[in-house]
């Protein structure tokens, strides 16, 4: 017949304690090479932290700022009542008056212009500069500006430009160029 099993004692069946380390839990220096390296890790972490969080705060900054159109400029009407050289061709006579408009299509942007600067060329060469007072334009604006360019200048035109301003002047259409130029603070 067969023997009888002993009973044996539940501490002989008991499984081995788990020993395993789940990623992401703690922290175990074996991991890292060191002190060093984990000051490394460390500093390298709040770097990038930093960075990440900067980044955001300027997209956020442009999303809410940011101009979705740029100011734009526009000659809508000029008057030339003189335009000549005198007989000797080295100083030139000129009224000019523009009407100049400036559109703000922004709507949560207004602008400050301390100083625009118009400017009037002809031929590569200036012949004048009208100053403007300093003032405010507000969201989704139009602002009407008048320059008026009068006086005379010295101006030295080559042989190309001579023959330019005396094909203009049988023409009676002058190429004359209006440039703003300003400081602005946008506000």
């Amino acid at each position: 017949m067969a023997e009888k099993q002993a009973r044996l004692h539940w501490a002989y069946y008991r499984p081995p304690a788990a020993s395993y380390h789940r990623p992401g839990y703690g922290h175990d220096h074996r991991d890292c090479g060191g002190f060093g390296c984990c000051l490394l890790k460390l500093f390298f972490e709040i770097v990038l932290t930093l960075v990440f969080l900067l980044g955001l705060a300027a997209l956020i900054f442009w999303l809410i700022f940011h101009p979705v159109n740029v100011v734009k400029f526009h000659v809508r009407d000029a008057e030339l009542t003189q335009f000549s050289l005198t007989s000797n061709g080295s100083l030139l006579l000129y009224n000019l008056g523009l009407n100049l408009t400036i559109r703000n299509p922004n709507k949560k942007i207004g602008i400050y212009y301390d100083l625009i600067e118009s400017r009037a060329i002809y031929e590569g060469q200036r012949f004048d500069t009208v100053y403007s007072s300093p003032f405010y334009q507000g969201h989704k604006n139009t602002t009407v500006l008048s320059p008026v360019f009068v006086g005379q200048q010295a101006v030295i035109l080559g042989g190309t430009e001579a023959n330019m301003y005396n094909s203009d002047k049988s023409a009676g259409v002058y190429n004359i160029d209006a440039l703003p130029e300003g400081e602005v603070q946008v506000g």
